[in-house]
């Protein structure tokens, strides 16, 4: 098991910076990738970045060029800087562990930290 704590959410204004962190209760031994997801009021989840246990990462196109993932196995943490922020991009931002557990792989969340961005 592994527990998931975000933070870093916070009210920005449309052009603007914020650096996302989640911290894992444990080292990431059998988390072959992690990633982030988003969802807005009366919609779905979806993806915006994820990192592989070796390092390589893909991103959804709407936040191709503008957010960066990264991770450090010696802290426990996942980040998402996310730079030239749009009023579209509000969302509550969720983080995501995938952990090999035998023959299977579970899905682990957080709770999430809201993003506000004023236009």
């Amino acid at each position: 098991q592994v527990q998931l704590v975000e933070s870093g959410g916070g009210l920005v204004q449309a052009g603007g910076s914020l650096r996302l962190s989640c911290a894992a209760s444990r080292s990431m031994f059998r988390i072959s990738s992690m990633g982030w997801y988003r969802q807005a009021p009366g919609k779905q989840r979806e993806l915006v970045a994820g990192i592989r246990s070796v390092g390589n990462t893909n991103y959804a196109d709407f936040v191709k060029g503008r957010f960066t993932i990264s991770i450090d196995t010696a802290k426990n943490t996942m980040d998402l800087q996310m730079n030239s922020l749009k009023p579209e991009d509000a969302a509550n931002y969720i983080c995501n562990a995938k952990v090999v557990e035998g023959p299977t792989t579970r899905d682990y969340w957080g709770q999430g930290t809201q993003v506000t961005v004023s236009s």
